[in-house]
């Protein structure tokens, strides 16, 4: 089969297109032809070395967290899904054009969810719910600001929040604010600018996707005890503040990753494709999206 492979860290043209062989699913698992994957943040991060000291990579490796595809093997003691079933899941290895996963993490894609579509969705969906739902923690009515939330974190992130009946303030940039009022928060607001953050106060919750000098500016507007859960670590300055911190790292759940699929299809929210690549145009398309692309970016075999 043909895969993308890293063969050391630096810049893209570490990433090659290139012969590998084909894996085999052993027990638990199956061996998923790919639809679709596409390229988060993590990817760029890992090739770049920022992460070598968290996730130690041995080269070649082959990167990607997405998967939609169709099964086409299953290994031992695995009932479902079965051969045939189109899915979705939290993987590994996935810039190629099959990969094996464990049965569990995998999910069925909805009926009407476009399949390579469901490509971009685990890793970005399933990290806004788990920062929403373990660690926030929202109650009814609690006001809850979620940072980068025109991203596909962040959006999903608002989602969950008002499906939790939070009061939602969508922190974006001020050009993106137009684009947010389509996200269903109760309030937008421009935390480029210094008169956006001064409108804030006594929040009980900052769900974090941005880090940075913003959200340390943002830290006093939580109140006494409020809660600040971030997906890129314990902010700097944190600690000085009477407030919990919650981290927040995304896990495979396939049911959860079921659900929030199926609120996408019935469009209650929005993942935006900004661009699709083809796996052996993996290069250019991290280059596209590191750049900073407006929706989520395919790669597709």
């Amino acid at each position: 089969m043909k895969a993308v492979q890293l063969h050391g860290y630096g810049d893209v043209d570490q990433l090659r297109y290139e012969d590998v062989p084909t894996p085999e699913p052993g027990p638990g698992e199956v061996l998923v032809k790919v639809f679709a994957t596409s390229i988060n943040p993590v990817d760029w991060k890992l090739r770049q070395g920022h992460l070598k000291e968290q996730i130690p990579l041995s080269f070649p490796a082959i990167l990607g967290r997405d998967v939609s595809g169709e099964v086409v093997a299953v290994g031992a003691g695995v009932s479902h899904p079965k051969v045939g079933d189109k899915v979705m899941g939290l993987v590994n290895r996935s810039y190629a054009e099959y990969l094996t996963a464990k049965a569990e993490v995998l999910a069925l894609v909805p009926d009407g969810l476009n399949r390579e579509e469901a490509g971009a969705l685990p890793l970005v969906t399933l990290t806004g719910a788990q920062l929403i739902e373990q660690g926030v923690k929202p109650k009814s009515g609690d006001r809850v600001l979620v940072t980068g939330a025109a991203g596909g974190v962040g959006r999903t992130a608002v989602h969950v929040s008002k499906k939790h009946g939070a009061y939602v303030i969508a922190g974006v940039r001020d050009k993106q604010k137009r684009e947010a009022e389509g996200l269903g928060a109760d309030e937008v607001v421009a935390l480029d600018k210094d008169q956006g953050i001064a409108c804030l106060k006594n929040l009980d919750a900052i769900a974090d996707t941005i880090d940075g000098e913003t959200i340390e500016k943002l830290i006093p507007t939580l109140k006494r005890g409020g809660v600040l859960a971030s997906v890129l670590g314990k902010p700097s300055g944190a600690e000085k503040a009477d407030i919990r911190v919650e981290p927040v790292w995304a896990q495979p759940d396939a049911s959860r990753l079921r659900q929030l699929a199926e609120d996408i299809q019935k469009r209650e929210f929005k993942m935006p494709i900004s661009n699709r690549f083809r796996l052996s145009q993996a290069a250019e398309a991290q280059k596209f999206a590191e750049k900073g692309a407006s929706g989520k970016v395919l790669l597709v075999p």
